[in-house]
């Protein structure tokens, strides 16, 4: 009992420390969470629990959904070539290239290798939308470009984890269903909820716990369907994401859900992600988790490169190092295939140690040489944002 108890004091001070280092270096704080998680789980220090294991499959679930509804869905239509151009290409690289060196090279089964492209196609959301946030670039014509590739990269993601390795019955069949309803009745009716002046402004927050209702049902299905929530929430959020930025009320209550996820869901998720990693089997088999980087990294970045130097011309470099990290989607996706039997320890640690290394590297990068801090977009948007102006394209 006193251990367990140490435990939860341990897994507090690691959540407040991963804030205090984020804020001072600048660095995302996902990526801090993951590396004491990855300290934690190496060296005995917390004894996981069931609840964290719950709340840490919530929070996966919970930050995809928080994805969709940070998309811009007017710009993304407005811009709808280039999104699809980065996003498409910035998946399909990676998943082409990592596919093939993992079977065909590393001696992989099938199943892993396919999960292995799965979890390295795809593009941080964590880290993008931080950096984007700390850096006041989310509400710039850039900034939301960014966002946009990052959507259309993890619905690719969302999309072959759902559909590849699921094993159909009715109760997957009534998962979708039931998904399909659920997303379609919140589009329509979700206004009864966030525009109810009854609902606004009470501490008992009406409204996000009519969100994560959503979000369970999702998961309580998919686990009897022996499918995936993350399509669905992703969808969910998409689909409010307009909702969510329709008036001040509604903005306020994505700040509070976010304050919420950030606060104590989503580090549980990360610490516990990183707890799961063995460095015993990364520094094992080091030539290995090498190229595994360099191929995901290079694969990602020069298809990338093509269509942002076509459509995002001043902002080109920028653009490649940020939507070239991964972390989110991948963490998500190897802990899936992990739980599932798909990955052993070993394709676990080195997936996600290469996941830990490409959100470090390249955010670093972009942030000292290529950040467009002092770019007209940026200051035109600040200007507007301090005017009160809508910022809608």
């Amino acid at each position: 009992m006193l251990w367990t108890d140490f435990s939860l004091l341990l897994l507090g001070i690691f959540i407040l420390l991963s804030s205090l280092i984020s804020l001072r270096f600048g660095i995302s704080v996902a990526i801090i969470e993951i590396i004491f998680g990855v300290i934690a789980g190496n060296m005995g220090l917390i004894n996981i629990q069931d609840w964290m294991i719950f709340i840490s499959s919530f929070g996966g679930i919970f930050l995809t959904f928080l994805a969709g509804a940070e998309t811009d869905i007017t710009l993304m239509k407005k811009n709808l070539k280039e999104s699809l151009s980065i996003g498409i290409a910035s998946f399909f690289m990676p998943f082409i290239t990592v596919f093939l060196l993992t079977y065909f090279f590393a001696g992989w089964n099938y199943l892993a290798s396919l999960l292995a492209g799965v979890a390295l196609s795809e593009t941080a959301v964590a880290v993008v939308y931080f950096v984007l946030v700390e850096n006041n670039l989310l509400l710039t014509n850039t900034g939301k470009r960014i966002m946009a590739a990052t959507f259309i990269t993890n619905l690719g993601t969302a999309l072959a984890l759902s559909f590849l390795f699921i094993n159909p019955t009715f109760y997957t069949l009534m998962f979708y269903v039931i998904s399909i309803v659920v997303i379609v009745l919140a589009t329509w009716f979700s206004h009864l909820i966030f525009d109810n002046e009854r609902f606004q402004n009470k501490v008992i927050e009406p409204e996000i716990k009519y969100i994560f209702m959503l979000l369970l049902v999702f998961m309580v299905f998919a686990q009897l369907g022996g499918a995936q929530a993350i399509l669905p929430a992703f969808i969910l959020g998409l689909s409010m994401s307009r909702r969510l930025v329709g008036n001040k009320q509604s903005i306020e209550v994505k700040k509070r859900m976010k304050t919420v996820a950030f606060a104590f869901i989503t580090p549980i998720f990360f610490i516990i992600g990183g707890m799961k990693l063995s460095l015993y089997f990364i520094i094992a088999n080091l030539p290995l988790f090498i190229s595994l980087l360099l191929i995901r990294q290079l694969s990602k970045m020069v298809g990338i490169h093509i269509f942002a130097r076509r459509y995002i011309e001043a902002y080109r470099t920028y653009t490649t190092l940020l939507l070239s990290t991964g972390l989110t989607f991948g963490l998500i996706a190897s802990l899936f295939g992990f739980s599932a039997g798909y990955l052993d320890q070993m394709q676990y640690s080195l997936l996600t140690g290469v996941l830990i290394v490409s959100a470090i590297i390249p955010t670093l990068i972009a942030q000292k040489w290529y950040s467009p801090l002092h770019s007209e977009d940026l200051l035109d948007a600040n200007l507007r944002q301090v005017n009160g102006e809508n910022l809608e394209e």
